[in-house]
């Protein structure tokens, strides 16, 4: 059975810099949520925010100089050039570790010790790939060694290369989003005292484009990653502490993957939680509910993200000229640009005049990344998405998610399904609420609880 919540108000959180404002200008007081059954998720309260964890990281924070600034911005880390491999290696070897400061808009917070990683992961042919990521702890006191780990895998959706998360925490990838809805979550973590692992799928520094959308690829790299971490010597992480997986939208794909993979595929990582942010359940009904919406520009990245791990796709032989310009340039940006097609019907972009989500030839692709499908997390998961179709955030059909958790039930795992009000009159009424839950903040609680 799920414990019942605690609640940690010595070590919380900082706070996307638009968030707290909103708080500070009592924009709308955040109302904690009723809680269903006995295991409340509660929106995180403003006097949790700035706490001793967060005023000392701060307190001690430093500013790049104009040099470190520009090579994390535009310099090339040698550390990404792959060493050849013989074919054979184990899956979640780690092949090199190097020690970094965390850098973020030029900033470079005290109290987080952080070690890029590059490891040998899985194509979907079982062919050997390699991966980079990031690890990061908070120093704060504790032995590494007694610490839970958390296998995050974030809201980034970029096909690019140096968009991802290892770029990320060392100053790259300069103002994308999910680095920034990273941030409450990453130090609600720190401040319950977890490491967290977080792939890049793919090498970060790879030209080609990257399959982030094959679920099962992205799960593998996941997993992968934390082999990888723990076996970082300088860490001194556990050899087998308890796991949690922390997965939200496009990173909920990889996140929810690497749970019904991991019984077979890991079944030596303790993984003990896994937590679910309005992640695509199903490709195909992503396809028709984003594509002409304002996530249309995301509804095309997710094809492009596809292709790497399905060359049988041969998407560029489907779309006309600027359907093709389109994904030339959206092969090689981060995220961010996503955003500059809202509304654009993806069909007029194909020379069939098809909906992507009706192309023959994708039919085998979409039915291979539905989730519910490959296996079963043996670790308790709760699921938390828009509860209704009733804004523009609603990307993902809300019934998708409701028909995961039944499945997840069906099947043995224990589930809760804790919806968020996604509905547009909160975002005006009460944007604390709205924003921090998006971003799943509400969820840590839980998931610290499930790894004490």
């Amino acid at each position: 059975m799920a414990r019942t919540t605690r609640r940690s108000r010595g070590a919380r959180t900082w706070f996307p810099a638009v968030l707290t404002a909103v708080a500070l200008l009592g924009f709308g007081a955040p109302a904690a949520a009723q809680p269903v059954d006995e295991v409340p998720i509660d929106t995180p309260m403003p006097d949790e925010i700035f706490n001793g964890y967060v005023l000392g990281a701060l307190g001690t924070a430093t500013l790049a100089s104009p040099e470190e600034f520009m090579e994390g911005a535009f310099g090339h880390d040698p550390f990404y050039d792959e060493p050849p491999l013989r074919g054979d290696e184990a899956p979640g070897t780690l092949l090199k570790a190097k020690k970094f400061d965390v850098m973020f808009t030029g900033v470079k917070p005290g109290d987080v010790s952080a070690w890029k990683i590059m490891y040998v992961t899985e194509n979907l042919d079982g062919s050997r790939d390699i991966s980079t990521g990031v690890l990061m702890i908070p120093e704060d006191g504790r032995d590494n060694a007694t610490r839970p780990v958390v296998a995050y895998q974030e809201a980034n959706d970029s096909v690019g290369p140096r968009c991802h998360p290892s770029s990320q925490w060392s100053g790259g990838a300069l103002g994308d989003a999910s680095a920034w809805s990273a941030l409450g979550p990453l130090a609600l973590m720190w401040g319950e005292g977890m490491a967290t692992v977080i792939s890049d799928v793919g090498n970060d520094a790879d030209p080609a484009p990257h399959g982030v959308f094959a679920g099962k690829y992205a799960g593998k790299a996941l997993l992968n990653g934390v082999r990888a971490a723990l076996d970082v010597d300088e860490a001194g992480l556990g050899e087998a502490p308890p796991i949690g997986i922390f997965g939200i939208a496009g990173g909920g794909v990889g996140g929810a993957f690497a749970a019904e993979l991991a019984p077979t595929y890991a079944p030596e990582l303790d993984i003990r939680a896994t937590v679910l942010e309005g992640m695509v359940v199903d490709q195909r009904n992503f396809m028709r509910t984003a594509a002409g919406s304002i996530g249309s520009g995301f509804a095309f990245a997710t094809l492009l993200g596809l292709e790497p791990q399905y060359p049988e796709m041969r998407i560029d032989e489907k779309l006309n000229p600027a359907g093709k310009a389109l994904a030339d340039a959206w092969r090689g940006t981060c995220q961010n640009n996503y955003f500059l097609t809202p509304f654009l019907p993806l069909e007029t972009l194909f020379t069939s005049g098809e909906n992507p989500a009706d192309i023959a030839d994708f039919q085998h692709v979409y039915d291979d990344n539905r989730l519910g499908v490959t296996g079963t997390p043996d670790s308790n998961v709760l699921i938390t998405s828009c509860g209704a179709d009733d804004s523009f955030m609603s990307l993902v059909p809300a019934q998708d998610s409701r028909d995961l958790a039944e499945t997840y039930r069906s099947r043995g795992t224990e589930v809760l399904y804790r919806p968020t009000d996604c509905n547009m009159l909160l975002m005006v009424t009460n944007l604390y609420r709205w924003g921090t839950d998006l971003f799943g903040m509400q969820t840590i609680d839980w998931l610290s609880n499930e790894l004490s």
